[in-house]
């Protein structure tokens, strides 16, 4: 996929742990698919929260020194790319703050809809801000809460906000984790030790060899104290909505996200796929790494050999050329490869997960005609990505999606391919095994929530 959909933001949470920093430090490392803008943890020893936060990736913010300074058994940890806000390091997470009941940190995944009407009036009311976050509103709502306890205050802020929202909160003695009612954004719990963590996807939990208890329901709150189980609450009647992205593209393939397995679903979109506008072709082939899965799918339902017929290069960052076009089309070739000998004369299809402004797919079909690649099918493992996303992805506005503004015609004349097929809706709904409607479709649909 063209890395232009970016969802990006990945939470974890540690409690009752003696190595919570290094647990939290580890998981963010699973983690690091979903952001790497910046990142950062913060612990708690008891008397008080401690926070290292910078911009970068994980293994470039942490070393074994800054982790010892993050001392206690509980420990909060984030991955960030920017959705609302700025790129400053003022906006890197946790987001921490002094107030009348103590010391308290919040990481988020996701975005708050009413975010600029809720900060318009806590400015009024006196609150000054230090970010461009969505995520520091809850702070100030916490604080200028007139609740006695931090878990009331708590359930007051949710109560003001709408959005999505993964949120963990960590005072100085208790953690607490909530989902929005709809639970747009995913995160799971599990065991780790004596202790518990959560986190946006399990595959942090394979990692530090914690063991998946279930998923936190769409609006409820969890409470952590030390010596006690965690108390669930229901903040929320839920309505589940989950983000169909994560399926699509976000998600670790193995990860378990919403209850199901990615890899599994991916494999199913791509066997769906091979039902729609099938073509005669000599291989099947990924655009690595989010088209694999698919991939694999439309193979084996359609019979075709399925061949790694690009390979990635995972160790190119960005890069700071001049945008020319020939720079682009460089960057590309950088990043992805054609097998010249593998794909001469042949007839391709090439999966991708998703397209959103054609110009990475333009130029990917570009690459493989030029190796000799005698036909280029694209097929798309989701619909046409119509419409931007305000729950917490970075989409381009509605002009600069390609299949807002063109006929699949128009498109598939664009990348200069043979043929150009998505994903149905309905085709994606089966594949994901949903009987109802508890999936927000709406960067396909324009159905917003809210």
């Amino acid at each position: 996929m063209e890395r232009e959909l970016n969802e990006k933001c990945a939470v974890v949470g540690i409690f009752n742990h003696p190595e919570a920093s290094k647990l939290a430090y580890f998981s963010l490392h699973s983690l690091q698919h979903r952001g790497q803008e910046a990142c950062g943890i913060s612990s708690a020893d008891g008397k008080k929260v401690h926070t290292i936060k910078d911009r970068g990736l994980v293994s470039q913010v942490f070393n074994d020194q800054k982790l010892t300074t993050l001392k206690g058994s509980s420990a909060i940890g984030h991955n960030r790319y920017s959705t609302a806000g700025d790129d400053s390091i003022l906006d890197a997470q946790p987001v921490f703050a002094r107030y009348d009941l103590g010391e308290m940190a919040i990481v988020h995944n996701g975005n708050l809809t009413n975010a600029q009407e809720v900060r318009d009036r806590l400015i009024k009311k006196g609150a000054i801000f230090q970010t461009f976050m969505d995520t520091e509103n809850l702070i100030h709502l916490i604080a200028k809460s007139e609740e006695h306890k931090l878990l009331d205050r708590i359930v007051d802020a949710v109560k003001k906000i709408q959005g999505a929202y993964s949120l963990v909160f960590l005072s100085r003695t208790k953690m607490f984790a909530m989902r929005d009612p709809h639970g747009l954004r995913p995160l799971s719990l599990g065991k780790v030790g004596d202790g518990y963590i959560v986190a946006s996807e399990t595959c942090a939990f394979d990692l530090v060899g914690a063991k998946y208890i279930r998923d936190v329901e769409p609006g409820e709150l969890l409470v952590f104290e030390k010596g006690k189980e965690p108390t669930s609450i229901k903040i929320f009647e839920p309505t589940p909505k989950h983000c169909i992205f994560e399926y699509v593209y976000f998600a670790r393939p193995d990860s378990d996200v919403f209850g199901k397995n990615v890899y599994q679903m991916r494999k199913n979109m791509g066997k769906e796929l091979a039902k729609i506008d099938p073509v005669e072709a000599d291989m099947v082939i990924p655009v690595p790494d989010g088209g694999v899965p698919a991939a694999l799918g439309y193979a084996q339902e359609s019979g075709i050999p399925y061949e790694m017929g690009i390979m990635r290069n995972h160790y190119i960052g960005r890069t700071f050329i001049e945008p020319t076009q020939e720079m682009r089309d460089l960057k590309v070739k950088m990043k992805l490869s054609p097998i010249n000998s593998l794909i001469k004369g042949k007839r391709l299809i090439v999966i991708d997960d998703s397209i959103v402004r054609g110009t990475t797919s333009k130029r990917i079909v570009k690459m493989l005609k030029e190796a000799g690649a005698a036909e280029v099918h694209m097929r798309i493992s989701s619909p046409p990505t119509t419409d931007p996303c305000y729950y917490g992805i970075d989409t381009p506005d509605k002009e600069n999606l390609l299949a807002a503004n063109m006929s699949n015609k128009e498109m598939c004349k664009f990348m200069g391919a043979d043929s150009l097929a998505y994903l149905t809706h309905d085709a994606l709904l089966q594949s994901v095994q949903s009987e109802n409607d508890e999936y927000c479709t709406a960067c396909f649909t324009g159905e917003y929530l809210f």
